[in-house]
């Protein structure tokens, strides 16, 4: 196939051309540099190091740089807050207002809100460098994937959280309780866009982890760990005043998104593929057992 013949004045047919033979080699390199990219490898440390670092900075830039259409942003969450009515789901402020009751409970939120975001994100991707390295590039391009088309929401779906919503009873924890539970109220409210709650990349990469934790552990304690990850993050995002119940729908649609990303690139979804991957040819790495870790 792809072997072009000429016929001479005798009526003998020629071999391949050597245009012929060019398009071919041209053809063929070209898959071949496509399956080489597609090719889980082992990932080098200081590439992902320098990779996450400029990408979150970029993310951050990117959201905080999307205009704050105020009005339009507590139009939108007005209609949501109705949507949510309509549905029969409209729980936010109750559950906002009994959490808070409970101060070291709602302190404790506030603080996991600011924190565990991203203690846990980087200690997933962690762990799967040192125990999963031939599914950590296509983990971390689900990853990836998922945070790049949420920013396409925040610039196309400006929203107020619930805590900004005018004429709402939502109470604003951070402010009521003076911690350092959101970066997008009170002292720091200035370093971050207020009215990008659409949809939360809190739940986008709580799921993340949590079905990521619950696939590749082996400890079953782990595993249950990671299901109950996302839910308490849900449980906190709705108590903070930060997140609509439907924010949350929208994380994990992005979070879908990242996953169909991945499936199209590596032709598996990251958890099927090989666990470990051979050292680049000519380097000094060596694939090693995987630490004790679950």
């Amino acid at each position: 196939m792809g072997e072009t013949t000429v016929t001479t004045l005798e009526g003998q047919q020629a071999g391949p051309t050597p245009v012929a033979d060019e398009v071919d080699g041209r053809r063929r390199a070209g898959q071949d540099f496509v399956r080489r990219l597609r090719r889980p490898r082992r990932p080098r440390l200081w590439f992902e190091i320098l990779l996450i670092a400029v990408s979150y900075w970029t993310y951050s830039l990117i959201r905080n740089a999307v205009p704050e259409q105020k009005a339009e942003a507590l139009r939108n969450a007005g209609w949501i807050w109705k949507v949510e009515h309509h549905l029969g789901i409209a729980v936010e402020e109750s559950v906002n207002h009994a959490v808070n009751s409970v101060a070291w409970l709602i302190v404790g939120m506030n603080y996991y809100y600011a924190t565990l975001h991203f203690i846990v994100t980087l200690g997933v991707l962690v762990w799967l460098f040192r125990s999963h390295p031939g599914r950590y590039a296509a983990t971390r391009m689900v990853l990836f994937a998922t945070t790049g088309v949420a920013l396409v929401g925040y610039y196309l779906y400006p929203l107020a959280p619930p805590r900004l919503m005018n004429g709402s009873d939502f109470i604003d924890t951070v402010v009521v309780h003076q911690t350092w539970g959101s970066m997008a109220s009170g002292d720091l409210k200035n370093m971050s866009n207020q009215y990008a709650a659409m949809p939360s990349m809190h739940i986008g990469w709580s799921v993340w982890s949590g079905l990521t934790i619950f696939a590749l552990a082996s400890v079953p304690w782990v595993r249950v760990l990671g299901l109950l990850y996302p839910t308490a993050t849900l449980i906190v995002i709705v108590a903070t005043a930060n997140h609509f119940w439907l924010d949350a729908v929208g994380g994990v649609l992005c979070l879908g998104f990242g996953f169909a990303v991945a499936w199209v690139w590596y032709g598996a979804l990251p958890y099927g593929l090989p666990r470990l991957v051979p050292a680049p040819p000519g380097g000094r790495e060596r694939v090693s057992p995987p630490p004790p870790l679950p």
